[in-house]
């Protein structure tokens, strides 16, 4: 088998045991590369039978557009169910501020333990990668939540021989990461392995932006330039899709899976590192907001 071979057949496994063991599982998707990798592999995990649990959104309302079109087509063509977490409700509701930054990513906490809550669910699948962050690279494959949602990181539970271990109490649940361990150069290899669809914001093209902080922001209702700020038409794509308030773009002539290939082979930067403005809040950004209960 070629390795991405096994990284296919591990995280094919890695759901079906999920699936077996839990009786309410749900699979965040966003849109993203990594969910939409997901996703793929989950289809063919239970093929020819349909997707047997709901994707969940959680929604800043701050999101490029081109990628809720592609969730809301990606869902209907496969007959999913899918359930959405708004963060704009909760602002509208008094339950959420606006952070002084206009960044929402990290306000996705809160709606996203209400969903679960909510619909009782006991495992939820995320597309984290290992190589992404320190703080991913350090948790397990199928991570404990406690009864508030929280992750504790000293106390996590030995994955020896590909055994693991779904046991958790009422009120908690646990997250599940099938492709813990694949890279972002593997994600892109399968991507065109499989010929998968993506949001088209992921090649090349021309788009309005300006440079703040070091990126490349795109212009939008809810990235706005200041004064100082100019705004250029330049030739960009996204390593990764989060808020558009807070995910930068990188320049790139990169319009095919081939070329991306090439350009992913030679960074040296991760794609979280380079682009998402909410992991620069300090050095432990993620760490804090997984501990809270992010995905």
């Amino acid at each position: 088998m070629s390795s991405l071979a096994r990284l296919e057949a591990e995280s094919i496994h890695i759901i079906r045991e999920v699936v077996a063991e839990f009786d309410r599982p749900a699979m965040l998707f966003s849109g993203g590369k990594d969910s939409v990798v997901m996703l793929h592999l989950a289809a063919k995990a239970f093929r020819p039978g349909p997707v047997p649990f709901p994707v969940v959104h959680i929604d800043t309302g701050h999101n490029f557009e081109e990628v809720i079109d592609f969730r809301d087509r990606t869902v209907e063509r496969l007959g999913l169910r899918l359930v959405v977490g708004s963060v704009q409700e909760l602002i509208d509701s008094g339950e959420l501020q606006e952070r002084a930054d206009g960044t929402r990513n990290p306000l996705q906490t809160v709606p996203l333990l209400n969903t679960i809550r909510e619909n009782r669910f006991d495992a939820v699948f995320g597309g984290a990668r290992r190589d992404e962050d320190r703080a991913r690279a350090k948790e397990r494959i199928l991570s404990l939540r406690d009864e508030f949602g929280q992750w504790n990181p000293r106390s996590q539970r030995p994955e020896l021989w590909n055994l693991y271990n779904g046991r958790h109490t009422p009120g908690q649940h646990v997250r599940a990461f099938p492709i813990s361990n694949w890279t972002e150069l593997d994600v892109w290899r399968y991507i065109a392995a499989e010929d998968i669809e993506l949001p088209p914001l992921y090649y090349a093209h021309h788009r309005p932006v300006f440079r703040r902080d070091g990126m490349i922001r795109a212009v939008g209702p809810h990235s706005l330039p200041t004064e100082e700020e100019t705004v250029e038409t330049l030739q960009v794509r996204y390593r990764t899709v989060g808020d558009m308030s807070c995910t930068g773009a990188v320049l790139s002539e990169a319009t095919t899976n081939e070329l991306v290939l090439q350009e992913v082979a030679a960074a040296t930067v991760t794609e979280r590192g380079a682009t998402r403005a909410d992991d620069r809040l300090s050095e432990a950004a993620m760490e804090d907001r997984k501990k809270d209960g992010y995905f």
